[in-house]
């Protein structure tokens, strides 16, 4: 049997999490292009540019590739050794790729003589 309450007690009430920002975002590049970036981390100063998308569909598909791949390894922009850093540019390829892939076709502009 539980003992009862006392009349001046409260039970304490549970704090509300804030929704989880994402580490990434998009800034308008030339000619309507998309660019991907992730907040500095660790000792970088600058933001991490991701990739470069033709559109905002292929930017968000991107960052949420992005997150996936950072779940999985957690020190992915700890960049601290040539290999790390090897690495780094490998899966971001590898990501670029599958997202264009992936995403909407994206007609190829026509190259000016």
């Amino acid at each position: 049997m539980a003992p009862p309450r006392r009349p001046g007690k409260r039970k304490p009430t549970r704090k509300k999490h804030a929704p989880k920002t994402s580490e990434y975002f998009t800034q308008p590049g030339k000619r309507g292009a998309v660019v991907v970036l992730r907040k500095p981390l660790g000792n970088r100063a600058e933001a991490k540019i991701c990739g470069v998308m033709p559109s905002q569909v292929h930017a968000k598909m991107l960052i949420n590739q992005l997150e996936r791949a950072e779940s999985v390894v957690k020190d992915l922009f700890l960049e601290a050794t040539d290999d790390g850093i090897e690495a780094l540019e490998a899966v971001l390829a590898a990501c670029c790729k599958e997202v264009m892939a992936k995403g909407p076709r994206v007609a190829e502009p026509a190259e000016i003589e």
